[in-house]
């Protein structure tokens, strides 16, 4: 069980990560390194969301409980716009194809979006948070 000074600084370390990837992300994509930055614009939206599971209290190790966490706690009770929930759904799916299929390829204009829609989702739990 972790103190809640410790929580607290584990949220904001989580809000770094996420906010890092983005960069990362950014600079994966323009050296066209596509599957690599679907992988961390994905770990964006994850970090993120930790950090709000945590400030709930709810903790896992895995990704499809959190996710199913984060539809029953935000998406089916409406306090999220559904929109959040397919932006999450898409990049874990993204992710695993990216991660663990061979011959993948993304084009240019789909991680650009995926990009956007991280970016999206990262604001939108980080103004969760300031609630």
């Amino acid at each position: 069980m972790i103190t809640e000074k410790e929580r607290y600084v584990l949220i904001e370390y989580r809000l770094k990560q996420s906010i890092e990837s983005i960069d990362l992300a950014r600079f994966l994509l323009s050296n066209d390194k596509l599957v690599i930055a679907v992988n961390r614009i994905y770990y964006g939206m994850y970090y993120a969301l930790t950090a709000l599971a945590l400030k709930h209290s709810f903790e896992t190790s895995k990704h499809t409980q959190l996710i199913g966490w984060f539809n029953k706690e935000f998406i089916f009770s409406k306090k999220v716009d559904s929109k959040f929930g397919e932006i999450l759904k898409e990049g874990y799916k993204n992710r695993t194809k990216g991660d663990y299929e061979a011959f993948v390829l993304f084009s240019t204009n789909e991680v650009e979006l995926m990009l956007i829609e991280m970016v999206e989702f990262i604001e939108e739990i980080r103004s969760i948070l300031k609630k």
